[in-house]
């Protein structure tokens, strides 16, 4: 899988790779599950060629990271709680909501700071956070640290497993289905809520 990605990235120029390396991490952040990881993992295997290079791969990736998560995170801060209280927003109760907040006051920004090693759950993080009106530079500041080491790490082990792809391409098909089966999982309780709370209000 890996090896298709690494073919089909080397056929652009780096300018359109950086690019296309920023569209996944703001697409995952948006709309999970996009496996984004794994194309910075190419990016990682990429730099180990002389392809592309570390710093504006990193640079592209973290913004990418970033502007996604604050995205998700500006429509949460623009939901009137009101509207959840009301029942008008079905995926969102308020006990999803109370929580969410009592998660965010027991463990604060440290739930933004890890939100990168947290694969499939990064958009639900990202829009409770605005629901629960975390303060936004705060959060901005947290979630850049950690879409900075988070990416640096997927980086990282890309350039060491450059020459390695098929090593890398067993682990990473273990850790795409891992992220998928925990994404589908989380759409179904999502679901099953909604039809619950739907047959209630019958």
């Amino acid at each position: 899988m890996i090896e298709n990605f690494l073919d089909l990235f080397s056929t652009f120029s780096p300018l359109w790779i950086y690019f296309a390396l920023f569209g996944f991490a703001f697409i995952e952040n948006v709309f999970p599950p996009v496996p984004s990881d794994l194309i910075v993992l190419v990016g990682g295997s990429l730099i180990a060629t002389k392809v592309i290079h570390f710093v504006p791969t990193l640079l592209f990736t973290t913004s990418g990271s970033v502007i996604g998560f604050m995205t998700i995170f500006f429509i949460g801060s623009q939901i009137d709680r009101k509207v959840i209280h009301a029942g008008k927003i079905k995926f969102i109760s308020v006990k999803d909501l109370d929580k969410a907040e009592s998660w965010f006051n027991k463990y604060g920004y440290i739930i933004i700071l890890a939100n990168r090693f947290f694969p499939g759950v990064r958009t639900i993080i990202s829009l409770f956070a605005g629901l629960s009106e975390l303060d936004s530079k705060k959060t901005f500041i947290y979630s850049t640290i950690s879409a900075v080491v988070w990416n640096s790490m997927i980086l990282y082990f890309g350039i060491i497993f450059g020459k390695n792809i098929h090593q890398v391409d067993r682990y990473i098909a273990t850790y795409s289905q891992a992220v998928i089966t925990l994404a589908v999982i989380i759409l179904i309780i999502f679901a099953v809520k909604y039809f619950v709370n739907k047959n209630k209000n019958r």
